[in-house]
């Protein structure tokens, strides 16, 4: 291997040295070799410069301690000092936005951590949080390099503290294509949001051999660790994709989505969408009756710019929406309960999805739009037991903390807690609309019924008569679209054809807010 320590007592060239600069850069560019590239492919993995080239514009990639090497000796580590160390690091553009990014390369050492790897990346991060930018990383590592021993270890340690520190800061990207295990998968749940490649890439703590070892369980590693239990069951995950390149343009559509960091707002970009477009059909997307389900889905491509948004975690607490998506141009956060999915409750997944995502869009100046068909928080003994009253408060923990703009839309029922939980007027939203559709009450007519004029209906000769007379008067008195407006608790009941135009002039209006929070070094969010 060249080294560029040698022939040190040679008549200095400059053209000759140049020339063996270009050779040696070569070099390190290169890898460590076609047969190791071979193999990457054959696994159905890109390398890690095809990677950053499909991340990043084009030629827009600036690479840093591209000659890097370790220093550690022994365990034969001293006769294999490859350049880059098994990271490629530096920062370049998406949308001609600057963005930094560190990727492992698999191919050397199986991308594990040493400790000239750590202090690449721990470079690199100072670098995105002094200049304000996004960071990406291209995870593909083994975990430590058990031959560098501790020092390896503390190289992970300086990640998850730089990880924290920029929390809120700047956004943070993880996109796993490749596998992920022990302490390393830590880094990545430190961060904004989560990729998975289906198949290739896999994330736990313990491998399927020491969990076989430990309870006797057999699992294959994407069965424990996979794209599909990390989108859909355990939640770690935000997006699953089939492929790479799938996989890093959904990564460049995120991120045209977000802010450089906490002291800027989102890009805008200019709509042909109008935004007095009347939603017509929004009429027959939702029905009257507050019993029969529909697609949530569907009203939100109905009010957002060109019926495009990105949904977060999709496949996780379908019971509740998360989206990013555009309105006359701005970004803005949408949650949304979907009646498709356990009739819209808030259970304890769908509390922690929609607290870390009103988070988000609160650390980084996304006005937050909630749109309530909620009945209520999930009854059962496993929901109380599980700790729904811990993980509720999080959600409301979340939006009393935002101080970005909030608007929310009762578009049918809001019963009880739930309803308050969500973005109510009385937590700090700052404008509130209604349909003529709305039930805004503590509970439903027939439960408050039952308990109200429960004497009444058991002494009556027709209890069943007396039952459904009790329920209309209560839905008279108390549950009439214009109760809660009445009391200053909906700002105005408006048409649903009328909400995209309404919601736009609000969000406009409400793009100067600025709001003065207590001086305190943190708050103690419900965990």
């Amino acid at each position: 291997m060249t080294d560029l320590a040698q022939d040190t007592a040679a008549p200095i060239d400059a053209r000759g040295r140049t020339a063996e600069l270009h050779a040696i850069r070569a070099q390190a560019v290169a890898g460590p070799g076609e047969r190791a590239t071979q193999a990457q492919h054959a696994k159905g993995k890109l390398t890690v410069r095809e990677r950053i080239a499909l991340l990043l514009d084009e030629d827009s990639f600036h690479e840093v301690e591209t000659l890097r090497r370790h220093r550690a000796t022994g365990f034969g580590l001293e006769d294999k000092k490859p350049y880059t160390d098994g990271v490629v690091t530096g920062w370049g553009t998406v949308h001609g936005r600057t963005v930094f990014v560190y990727a492992h390369d698999f191919r050397i050492f199986g991308g594990a951590l040493g400790e000239a790897h750590a202090q690449k990346i721990h470079k690199l991060m100072d670098m995105a949080i002094a200049a304000g930018a996004p960071l990406v990383s291209l995870n593909d590592g083994a975990g430590a390099r058990i031959q560098e021993g501790v020092s390896a270890l503390a190289g992970y340690g300086g990640i998850f503290q730089r990880n924290t520190r920029a929390s809120g800061v700047i956004p943070q990207i993880s996109v796993m294509l490749g596998p992920c295990a022990g302490g390393a998968a830590y880094s990545p749940a430190l961060t904004d949001f989560v990729f998975m490649v289906r198949d290739t890439s896999q994330m736990f703590i313990t491998g399927p051999d020491v969990v076989q070892a430990v309870t006797g369980e057999e699992i294959s590693q994407n069965g424990l660790g996979g794209a599909d239990v990390h989108a859909g069951t355990s939640g770690v995950a935000h997006f699953a994709y089939d492929d790479e390149e799938s996989c890093l343009e959904e990564v460049r559509f995120l991120l045209s989505m977000l802010p450089q960091n906490n002291r800027e707002n989102p890009p805008v970009v200019e709509s042909e969408d109008p935004a007095d477009r009347s939603g017509d059909s929004l009429l027959e997307l939702v029905p009257a009756d507050g019993n029969r389900p529909y697609d949530m889905h569907k009203v939100i491509e109905e009010l957002v710019d060109d019926g495009d948004y990105l949904e977060i975690h999709e496949r996780w607490a379908t019971n509740i929406i998360c989206a990013l998506a555009r309105m006359d141009g701005q970004v803005v956060g949408i949650v949304a309960n979907q009646p498709q999915s356990l009739a819209g409750v808030l259970d304890i997944h769908a509390s922690e999805k929609a607290a870390r995502f009103v988070q988000m869009c609160d650390a980084f100046n996304i006005p937050i739009l909630t749109l309530l068909d909620v009945p209520g928080f999930l009854p059962g003994v496993d929901q109380e037991h599980g700790g729904i009253i811990r993980h509720g408060a999080k959600l409301l923990y979340a939006y009393c903390n935002a101080t970005v703009p909030r608007i929310s839309v009762v578009l049918r029922k809001a019963y009880g807690g739930a309803y308050i939980v969500m973005d109510s007027q009385s937590i700090g939203a700052d404008l509130t609309y209604a349909w003529p559709t709305n039930e805004i009450a503590v509970m439903g007519a027939e439960g408050a019924a039952n308990v109200i004029f429960r004497r009444q209906i058991a002494a009556a000769d027709d209890p069943e008569a007396m039952r459904a007379r009790m329920v209309k008067s209560y839905k008279a008195e108390l549950m009439h679209p214009y109760y809660a407006a009445e009391r200053g608790l909906v700002d105005d009941v408006i048409d649903p054809a009328q909400t995209r135009h309404v919601l736009i002039n609000s969000l406009a209006m409400l793009r100067s807010k600025h709001a003065d929070l207590p001086s305190r070094k943190h708050g103690n969010p419900p965990q």
